[in-house]
């Protein structure tokens, strides 16, 4: 289990702990974070679970591959930090990680 703290576009943070194997996106849905929409339940096809990793920890997480970079096309105020938590499977190295959520999902 790790602790994931996803922090709101007005600065809210709520902290969750997680199953390791995951997605950033399930454990927020667990958890009823608001925010993360995950309209299509995790198969990349919507853009609803935009989020902003901070660089510092975007090293402990995959490459972005090629459907979630076109996929993201769809997501509102998109950034060299924005991912699609539902592609970024929970491991033990982000414990304590921050995911930053935009003001708004498409």
């Amino acid at each position: 289990m790790v602790q994931i703290s996803y922090v709101a576009h007005n600065g809210a943070v709520h902290k969750v702990t997680a199953s390791l194997g995951i997605s950033l996106m399930e454990a927020a849905a667990m958890n009823r974070v608001p925010g993360i929409e995950g309209d299509c339940g995790g198969f990349c096809a919507c853009g609803t679970c935009h989020c902003y990793v901070d660089e510092k920890d975007a090293i402990l997480l995959p490459e972005m591959h090629e459907l979630e970079r076109a996929t993201l096309d769809f997501a509102y105020d998109v950034t060299e930090r924005s991912r699609l938590a539902c592609q970024i499977p929970i491991t033990e190295q982000m414990d304590g990680i921050r995911v930053r959520l935009p003001a708004r999902q498409y």
